[in-house]
């Protein structure tokens, strides 16, 4: 292994003229060296990057290639104090590796101050050398059909017990690439899958002591690593998946964490970019004479995205997940912290700009997760419309309107509008939010039904970890029953909640078997639950439901009145208005319908471009008549999907509307349904009733593209 002078371009390990070409940054070291390894583990070279430009050391390594496992060490001050980590005996793993060969776990020594422990080479995972990307997996990335059902999925927890895939692809990347499980997504109807972060992550550092494992990882060490665990063949297992999926015209989108590291606080294991060059990649404050790292995320250090080359790292980060990877968009996590910089958050910060303003990236599914800890850390609406954003007031007018909080029928009806009040600015469409009831953070829907309180005492924190402010209710008793009675009325809760979901103007998501009936047992901060907690139970599934779910994904795709992505607003388009809301009596609301506090019922009448679809909602817990408005000359009202476990009565104008449930209806030309139409103006006593989840009327609908009946 010769040195040679190299080039400062590109920063990595990149494999050409018979060796590899090392270009790390460090503003602050005095010297980098690399490391290389056998395969026994044992370090045989250790090369300085004696070459510089600027903050890049650099040099050209002859005789290795791909496949070559590398770290890094750093050599200059050791004050934690003031921002400074270099400890030679700390071996760090490149911050633009591609590959790392195992996965990262906690030990002492990794913590320990310089000239305190020893070398850390055998506990550190190696970087592993790999050719560029080959070309495949660099098609346009795909759109998010308007109908917009993005699926939430935690890859590990998705499929550990799957009974369908091999075990030995069970809780990888790959188990998604399962014909089972392409099919049942298919059959769902799912538009796109959101993947929970991919890049190779540490458990946090109080973790192990209490038996426990990070499930969810989102405490990444590196930006372009896959965690070995979830990715064994490296980007090749993702670029396989987004293969599959692209031929069923379905994106993947990676939710990424450019907010913080698993280095965490002072205390924190050292690495990667800490022992690198810490005040370079993390932001810090003044404190005590010296400095130390900002915490805008809860998790102990901050990305410092105001800084070029923390800008610089993302971008290319993000392309490559694009480029190698295949996927077709990216969801960022606490994303503030990337329009952050010392006057407060911008969304015309420079990196969002960067990302906005990408040619590639300017091509791809953006989603923000628009709130953080830090300071002016909620911004919902203020991504501008390149982004679309996790609504979280969506989430909780309609948590806090079916758990009966008085005066929230303005609130319902704002969000079935599509949430114009905070998607307002100029070209802002529905679709800018992402409308979700129940994510990964937080209870799961069955959950929210079942449990008034967070039951998190597994976590080891004394229960005093998750949200305490959940908007929940538990139908009398708290926890799990086996009273059918209150089994059925959560099941009914949640077919209600699950329809308001599919009936509303925006983008939707559903988190992970939520369609089916799944529970954390009243964990709603189960991050650190890697076991059964968060494992999907197959065996325990409600199809029943699922199959409900995929019903309203139907009926949502054939009515443009439902998925159109315009604002309702009640006024003309196309000669009609776009939406009436009705109260029982079937008449349009007035200010005091609006302002009444117990008010349980509303009637949303769409009708775009000649689609005319009628919903009622009733969160009351009593059967409510509600009288149907005029349908158009010769049409009449056919009952559509109700979410009610009780069958529903249709008898001419008037509609028996079960307790805790959404009905629609669709208007119908005289002769569409000869046999079964219930005239508007038929005085006959003519009933037709559907059962939840039944479309009682044309039979089913047709199956989505490539789903087989």
């Amino acid at each position: 292994m010769i040195p040679d002078a190299g080039a400062a371009e590109p920063l990595g390990a990149s494999v050409c003229n018979g060796g590899v070409n090392f270009a790390v940054y460090s503003r602050s070291a005095t010297k980098v060296f690399v490391c290389v390894f056998d395969e026994n583990d044992t370090e045989i070279a250790r090369i300085a990057l004696e070459s510089q430009k600027g903050d890049v050391h650099f040099g050209f390594v002859d005789g290795v290639g791909p496949g070559t496992r590398y770290g890094l060490r750093a050599e200059g001050p050791y004050e934690p104090e003031k921002g400074f980590y270099f400890d030679p005996d700390k071996l760090l793993v490149d911050p633009r590796a591609r590959r790392i060969d195992r996965r990262f776990v906690h030990h002492e020594l990794l913590t320990a101050r310089r000239g305190e422990g020893g070398d850390t080479a055998t506990l550190v995972p190696k970087a592993i050398v790999v050719p560029g990307p080959d070309g495949h997996g660099n098609e346009q990335p795909l759109a998010l059909k308007e109908s917009g059902l993005i699926y939430e999925v935690n890859v590990r927890g998705f499929s550990k017990l799957h009974p369908d895939v091999p075990t030995h692809m069970r809780g990888t990347v790959a188990a998604l690439g399962h014909k089972s499980v392409v099919d049942y997504f298919l059959k769902l109807g799912v538009d796109a899958l959101e993947l929970m972060p991919l890049a190779a992550f540490i458990d946090e550092r109080h973790l192990p002591a209490l038996g426990l494992k990070n499930a969810w990882g989102y405490n990444p060490v590196t930006f372009f690593a896959p965690d070995p665990a979830l990715m064994p063949g490296g980007i090749d297992d993702l670029k396989k998946l987004t293969g599959i999926y692209r031929a069923h015209n379905i994106p993947i989108i990676l939710d990424v964490v450019y907010n913080h590291s698993g280095e965490s606080d002072i205390e924190g294991a050292v690495l990667s970019m800490k022992g690198l060059d810490a005040r370079a990649y993390y932001r810090h404050e003044e404190h005590n004479g010296g400095c130390r790292l900002v915490n805008d995320t809860g998790c102990g250090n901050t990305l410092r995205c105001d800084f070029e080359a923390v800008q610089r790292l993302v971008v290319d980060s993000l392309r490559y997940w694009l480029e190698a990877g295949g996927v077709s968009g990216f969801r960022f996590d606490l994303a503030p912290v990337l329009g952050r910089g010392p006057g407060g958050f911008s969304p015309e910060a420079e990196l969002l700009e960067a990302i906005r303003n990408d040619s590639a990236l300017s091509r791809v599914i953006l989603i923000a997760e628009p709130w953080d800890p830090g300071p002016g850390g909620y911004q919902l609406g203020r991504f501008g419309n390149r982004f679309a954003e996790w609504n979280d007031r969506y989430r909780d007018d309609v948590r806090g309107f079916w758990r009966g909080d008085p005066h929230k029928l303005g609130g319902l009806a704002t969000r079935l509008a599509g949430s114009e009040d905070i998607f307002s600015r100029e070209g802002d469409k529905p679709s800018r939010g992402v409308n979700f009831i129940a994510a990964h953070d937080g209870f799961t829907l069955r959950d929210l039904v079942t449990y008034e309180e967070r039951h998190n005492l597994a976590n080891g924190e004394n229960n005093r970890d998750g949200h305490e402010h959940n908007l929940s209710w538990n139908n009398g008793v708290e926890g799990e029953s086996e009273d059918p009675a209150i089994v059925r009325g959560r099941k009914n809760d949640v077919r209600a909640l699950l329809a308001t979901l599919f009936f509303s103007r925006g983008l939707l998501m559903l988190g992970q078997g939520d369609e089916f009936w799944r529970t954390q047992r009243g964990n709603n901060n189960a991050y650190a639950q890697d076991n059964e907690i968060t494992w999907v139970d197959w065996d325990g599934a409600d199809m029943e439901l699922s199959g409900f779910v995929g019903e309203l994904q139907r009926f949502r795709r054939a009515h443009r009145a439902i998925f159109s992505d315009r604002f309702l607003t009640g006024k003309p388009v196309a000669g009609a208005c776009d939406v009436v809301w009705l109260n029982p009596e079937g008449e349009e609301m007035g200010e005091a319908d609006w302002h009444q506090a117990d008010a349980s019922v509303l009637g949303m009448h769409l009708n775009i471009e000649g689609d005319e679809v009628l919903v009622w909602f009733n969160r009351g817990r009593l059967e409510i008549v509600a009288q149907n408005p005029s349908p158009k000359p010769g049409a009449s009202w056919l009952a559509g999907i109700s979410s009610a476990l009780d069958e529903v009565h249709l008898t001419g104008r008037q509609v028996l509307l079960p307790p805790r449930s959404v009905l629609t209806l669709e208007q119908a030309q005289g002769g569409e349904h000869q046999k079964t139409q219930a005239n508007a103006d038929t005085q006959g006593r003519i009933e037709l009733s559907v059962k939840g989840g039944e479309r009682f009327l044309g039979g089913h609908f047709p199956p989505f593209a490539g789903e087989t009946n």
